[in-house]
């Protein structure tokens, strides 16, 4: 892997893609935001599912909104095909508000 596409640690992200792949999966984001905490791979992936998950019961939540759980899904889909290939994938707009996220 390129160290100009992907600053993270090569041995974090191949020990990790499948944690980080499940992230995207809405309330696993949680435990793996707590659980791999030593893995800045997991985190990143982790902290954008979280944001997923707000996002979706806020949909959810309001009827009118509920529409938009479809581009979660497509988010959380493309999230899980990026991890699983051990891309440091930064979700557009996601992404902004996840770094901001600390467990």
């Amino acid at each position: 892997m390129d160290e100009k596409k992907n600053p993270l640690n090569d041995k974090d992200v191949q020990d990790n893609k499948i944690m980080a792949a499940l992230s995207y999966i809405w309330i696993v984001s949680v435990l793996m935001l707590l659980m791999k905490k030593d893995s800045p791979f997991v985190q990143q992936h982790a902290r954008q599912g979280f944001v997923l998950f707000v996002a979706s019961v806020i949909f959810t939540v309001i009827p009118i909104l509920w529409w938009l759980n479809i581009v979660v899904a497509i988010y959380a889909l493309f999230g899980i095909w990026k991890a699983a290939q051990g891309e440091a994938w930064k979700a557009p707009f996601i992404s902004m508000i996840a770094e901001k996220i600390k467990f």
